[in-house]
C-alpha cells in the first residue's frame, strides 16, 4: 500500500514547525532589543536517511540576513539538541541553514508585471485616443 508522504517528508514538516517555535521562544525576533525584526522558517528538506536537514529561512529586512545567518549558525547545536528532546528521534539531523530569497524574487517579479501592465494600460489609452480622433 503506497503512502502519500514518506517518513523523511513527515519529519521535515515536524522539524520546520519545531524550529519555528524554538526561534519564536528564543526572542531573537521580538522585543525592543531584538537583533532581527522577523525571522521566518520557509521550508525544510531532510535526506532519506534523516542525517541532514536543510532549513530555509527568510527575514523581513534583507539587510538583516547576515545577522540572521550568524545567529542561526551559532544556535544550530542548541536547536539540534532541543529537536532531539522534542521529537525523540534516534538520529537527529545535522542542521544547515540556507537563506531563502524567493520572497524577494517574487516581489521583484510582481513589480515587473505591474510595470508591464502600466505600460500596456498607457499603450491602450494611446490607441483609444488615436481611434477617437480618427472618427472626428
Amino acid at each position: 500500500m503506497a503512502q502519500g508522504f514518506q517518513r523523511h517528508q513527515r519529519v521535515a514538516g515536524q522539524i520546520k514547525r519545531e524550529i519555528a517555535e524554538l526561534i519564536r521562544d528564543s526572542g531573537v525576533d521580538s522585543g525592543p532589543n531584538a537583533p532581527l525584526t522577523m525571522l521566518t522558517v520557509t521550508d525544510c528538506e531532510v535526506t532519506r536517511d534523516l542525517a541532514h536537514a536543510r532549513i530555509f529561512y527568510s527575514v523581513l529586512n534583507a539587510s538583516e540576513q547576515p545577522v540572521a545567518e550568524q545567529w542561526l549558525n551559532e544556535a544550530a547545536g542548541y536547536l539540534r539538541g532541543e529537536l532531539g528532546h522534542r521529537m525523540r528521534l534516534r538520529i537527529v539531523p545535522q542542521l544547515t541553514f540556507i537563506f531563502d530569497n524567493s520572497i524577494e524574487q517574487g516581489m521583484q517579479m510582481d513589480a515587473l508585471i505591474r510595470a508591464v501592465r502600466e505600460q500596456d494600460g498607457e499603450a491602450d489609452e494611446d490607441v483609444e485616443s488615436d481611434d477617437s480622433s480618427d472618427k472626428r
